[in-house]
């Protein structure tokens, strides 16, 4: 079996609502980190997910509600790994968006920082 080396990741604290297949309800839970093939899913405690199970992720990116479909490949106490299942281009480049958003942010705040430091110093 080949292994392979997992995508470069992004680090963000972005709150998430997720359903289990063939769940009615959305639970809350926020996304740790992100790359183009999946992120890290932190739960609140007793959520209940399992391995290999196929969930729904809903967010919101710039007013926008978007949805993408996962399963969860490792668990851990404080949560788990999921791998991204799109359909189609489509849901490969809300992931990209997502990503460029979050850059973007980030982007933005180094800036305004740097700006403050060379005022203060």
């Amino acid at each position: 079996m080949e292994q392979q080396t997992p995508a470069e990741r992004l680090n963000l604290r972005l709150p998430i609502r997720f359903k289990r297949s063939y769940a009615r309800d959305y639970s809350s839970a926020s996304l740790k980190n992100i790359s183009l093939t999946g992120a890290f899913l932190c739960l609140p405690r007793g959520a209940d997910v399992n391995l290999d199970e196929k969930i729904t992720i809903t967010f919101n990116v710039s007013g926008r509600q978007r949805k993408v479909v996962a399963n969860i490949i490792w668990m851990d106490t404080s949560g788990c790994g999921i791998r991204f299942k799109p359909f189609n281009n489509r849901d490969v480049q809300i992931i990209d968006d997502l990503m460029y958003y979050v850059e973007s942010k980030k982007e933005t705040k180094k800036k305004v920082l740097n700006t403050i430091f060379k005022v203060v110093s």
